[in-house]
C-alpha cells in the first residue's frame, strides 16, 4: 500500500470544519486579494482615465476572458481527474495528466492569442464600439493577447498548488500578484502617464512573473505533483475536456451574454440618456462587474479550494466524508452571499463614486441605482457557484455543464426578454432573476446526486457484509 503524503492525509482524515479553515479560508483570502486588486484597478481607470476608458475595458474584457477560458477548460478539467487519481493512489496517472495539461494550456494560449491580436478590431467593432471607444478597446485587447502564453497558465498553476497542499503558497502568490499589479499600475498611469495600455500591461507583467513563481515548487520537485514526460491519449484529453467543459462553457456563455448585454446597453442608453448615453450605460455595467468582484471571488475561493478534498474522497469512496465537506462549503458560501448582499446595498453610493471621476453625476446616480438592484442576486448566487464546483469535483460533467450554461447564457437571455419593457432596470435585475432560476435547477441536480450517493453507500455495505 502506498504511503500517504501529508496533503493526502489532510484530505482523508482532517475534521471537515478544520479542513475548511485550513484550505477554504486561505482560498477565500487569496481570491479576496484578487478582488481588491480588481476594484482598485477599476477605480484607477475610472477616476484617472474617465468614463470612455471604463467603457472600453468592458467592451474588451469579454474577449480577454475567452482567452483565459481555454486555460480554465484545461486547468479545471485536469484538477478533477488528478484529485481522484490521487485518492485512488495512482500518482503516475496524476503526474501525467498534470504535465500534459500545462503543455496544452501553453499551446492553446498561443493559438488564441494570435487570433485575438489580429482580429481585435473587427471583434471590438462587432460589439458596437466606434471611433475612440473602438481604438481604446483594440489597444487593451492586443496587450493581453501578446502576453497570453504566460498569463493564462497562472490560474491553472494555482489549482495545482492547492491540490498539492501548497495552500499558503498559492495565497502568497495571489496576494503578491495583486501587489505587483498595483505597483506597476501606479507607475504606468501616474508616473509614465500611459493610457489604457498601462492598465493591461500592469496586469500582464505581474501575472507572467507569478506564473513563473508558481511553477518553481513543481520544477524543484517539492510538491505532491511533479512534471514528467507527457504521454497523451485520446481518453485523457476527453476526460479533461469533459471535466473542464462546465467552467469553459460557463465562461464562453458568460462572455456571449456580456456581448449581448453590451450591444443592448448601447441602444437602451441612448433612449434613456440621449446622445452619448450608450457609453454611460456600458460604463454603469462595468461598475456593476467591478463591484461584483468584491463578492463573487469569495464564493469561488471557498468552493474551488475545497474541490480537491471533495474529489480525493470521492475517488477514495469516502462518501460520508464528501457530504460533510460539501456541507461546510455550502454554509461558508451562503454566509458570504448574505453578507455580500447587505454590503453592496448599503455601500452602493460609495461603490459608484469609487469608479467615476468627480463631476460624472449621471454615471454615479445610475450606478448607485443599478447596484441596489443587482446586489440581490447574491441571495442565490452562492448556491449555483458551490453546486457547480461540487459537480465538477466528483466528475459529473454533464450536470455541471447544464448548470453552467443555464446560469451563464440560457437564463440571462430568458430574463433579458422577460424584462425587456423595464428598459435599463431590466438589465440590472437580470442577475437576480438568473440566479433565482439557477437555485431551482441546483435543487433538482443535487437531488439526483444525493440519490446516487445513497446507492453507492448501500453497495458498500453489501460488499462489507461477511
Amino acid at each position: 500500500m502506498a504511503i500517504k503524503t501529508k496533503t493526502e492525509t489532510m484530505y482523508a482524515t482532517m475534521r471537515p470544519w478544520k479542513l475548511f479553515f485550513v484550505v477554504g479560508l486561505p482560498g477565500m483570502i487569496s481570491m479576496f486579494a484578487m478582488s481588491v486588486y480588481s476594484i482598485i484597478e477599476g477605480a484607477f481607470i475610472g477616476r484617472t482615465l474617465g468614463e470612455a476608458a471604463f467603457a472600453a475595458v468592458n467592451i474588451a474584457m469579454p474577449l480577454v476572458m475567452i482567452n483565459f477560458s481555454l486555460a480554465d477548460l484545461v486547468g479545471v478539467g485536469a484538477s478533477a481527474p488528478i484529485s481522484i487519481a490521487l485518492g485512488r493512489g495512482d500518482k503516475k496517472s496524476a503526474n501525467n495528466v498534470f504535465s500534459c495539461s500545462v503543455l496544452m494550456i501553453f499551446i492553446a494560449s498561443l493559438f488564441m492569442g494570435s487570433i485575438m491580436y489580429f482580429a481585435a478590431r473587427p471583434l471590438c467593432s462587432l460589439m458596437g464600439a466606434e471611433d475612440e471607444l473602438l481604438e481604446t478597446s483594440v489597444k487593451y485587447l492586443r496587450t493581453y493577447a501578446l502576453c497570453g502564453p504566460l498569463t493564462t497558465v497562472f490560474f491553472a498553476m494555482d489549482n495545482y498548488l492547492r491540490i498539492s497542499g501548497f495552500v499558503k503558497t498559492s495565497m502568497a502568490i495571489n496576494i503578491g500578484s495583486n501587489l505587483l499589479t498595483l505597483g506597476f499600475l501606479s507607475f504606468f498611469l501616474f508616473v509614465l502617464e500611459m493610457d489604457i495600455v498601462g492598465s493591461a500591461l500592469a496586469t500582464c507583467i505581474s501575472m507572467c512573473l507569478c506564473s513563473l513563481a508558481a511553477m518553481a515548487p513543481f520544477l524543484a520537485k517539492k510538491t505532491l505533483l511533479s512534471f514528467v514526460r507527457p504521454h497523451f491519449s485520446l481518453k485523457m484529453v476527453k476526460e479533461i475536456a469533459a471535466c473542464g467543459s462546465p467552467v469553459f462553457l460557463s465562461n464562453i456563455a458568460g462572455r456571449v451574454t456580456s456581448i449581448l448585454i453590451n450591444v443592448t446597453l448601447m441602444t437602451m442608453g441612448v433612449r434613456a440618456f440621449g446622445e452619448g448615453g450608450g457609453t454611460t450605460a456600458v460604463a454603469v455595467y462595468a461598475v456593476l462587474m467591478y463591484s461584483s468582484d468584491l463578492c463573487w471571488p469569495l464564493l469561488y475561493g471557498i468552493s474551488d479550494s475545497l474541490a480537491p478534498a471533495v474529489g480525493y474522497n470521492w475517488g477514495a469512496e469516502s462518501y460520508t466524508r464528501v457530504k460533510k465537506i460539501i456541507k461546510c462549503s455550502y454554509i461558508g458560501t451562503a454566509t458570504v452571499g448574505l453578507v455580500s448582499t447587505a454590503a453592496m446595498f448599503f455601500l452602493a453610493p460609495s461603490l459608484a463614486e469609487l469608479f467615476a471621476k468627480d463631476g460624472e453625476a449621471r454615471l454615479i446616480a445610475e450606478s448607485t441605482h443599478a447596484i441596489k438592484l443587482f446586489c440581490f442576486a447574491y441571495l442565490f448566487r452562492w448556491f449555483a457557484v458551490t453546486t457547480q464546483s461540487f459537480l465538477s469535483a466528483i466528475k459529473k460533467p454533464l450536470q455541471a455543464t447544464v448548470l453552467s450554461v443555464c446560469v451563464a447564457l440560457v437564463f440571462p437571455v430568458v430574463m433579458l426578454g422577460s424584462l425587456w419593457n423595464m428598459e435599463l432596470d431590466g438589465i440590472w435585475l437580470n442577475f437576480f432573476g438568473t440566479n433565482a432560476l439557477a437555485a431551482v435547477l441546483c435543487i433538482g441536480l443535487l437531488t439526483y446526486v444525493r440519490r446516487e450517493i445513497k446507492q453507492k453507500q448501500a453497495a458498500q455495505l453489501l460488499t462489507e457484509e461477511p
